[in-house]
């Protein structure tokens, strides 16, 4: 397989390339401030910026010739109520979890065919969590807008997928796993009385971009430990 990872430098990122090496997958790893250290070729990119990852899907089409998936790991989060949050946090965020999203199906969608494209939501927009307006709200547009452009590219067999974790131990949620009496409370709210690991999240993922799986578009699926779906 031929892959494209955006913002493979962090916690789930970094687990779906050792994953996605051990079946000897050929991977271009775009990144914003970290490269990526390993074997596979890693490029910086502002995601946020719709002429830089069209020359990033431009750049993969050339090397590889023939692109079976891209992954949009691109993502922030900031906790805190509405009312607390800036107007700059708020277009900080819609840019990093929406508008790399866009950019990412708006690439794919002029330069590939035959392919499979995940994005990143969060099982944040299917229930009602305190302090998560801004990431509920900027990846709910995520969820919408994999479902239309599973149905605008579906012509060119392109199949548009949204993974919505949990809470996950990794460098983006050490603000929660870090306090014991937040990581304790954090665990309670899942059925499985967990949080979720890295590899649990990159596991949907591969699932998603295996070629025996391509008659399936414009799903949501929820790794999350039952947070979303019991209480």
């Amino acid at each position: 397989m031929n892959i494209l990872i955006i913002g493979a430098s962090g916690g789930i990122g970094s687990q779906l390339v050792n994953d996605l090496a051990e079946k000897n997958a050929n991977l271009l790893l775009g990144y914003h401030s970290n490269p990526t250290s390993g074997s596979a070729k890693s490029i910086a990119i502002d995601a946020r910026d719709f002429e830089s990852v069209m020359s990033f899907v431009q750049y993969g089409k050339d090397s590889f010739g023939e692109i079976n998936g891209v992954v949009n790991l691109s993502g922030s989060l900031v906790l805190k109520p509405a009312h607390l949050c800036s107007e700059q946090e708020f277009e900080n965020t819609i840019n990093t979890n929406l508008k790399t999203a866009f950019a990412t199906v708006r690439a794919c969608g002029s330069l590939l065919s035959n392919a499979s494209i995940v994005l990143m939501s969060t099982a944040a927009t299917s229930i009602g969590l305190a302090n998560h307006e801004l990431i509920a709200s900027s990846k709910a547009g995520v969820e919408g807008l994999a479902l239309s452009a599973s149905k605008t590219y579906a012509k060119k067999n392109l199949r548009f997928n949204t993974v919505s974790p949990g809470l996950v131990e990794t460098p983006l949620t050490k603000s929660i796993t870090s306090s014991e009496v937040s990581l304790v409370a954090s665990k309670k709210l899942h059925s499985l009385s967990r949080i979720g690991t890295p590899k649990n999240i990159s596991n949907m993922i591969r699932f998603l971009l295996n070629k025996e799986n391509d008659w399936i578009t414009g799903q949501n699926y929820v790794v999350d430990g039952g947070l979303s779906s019991s209480k």
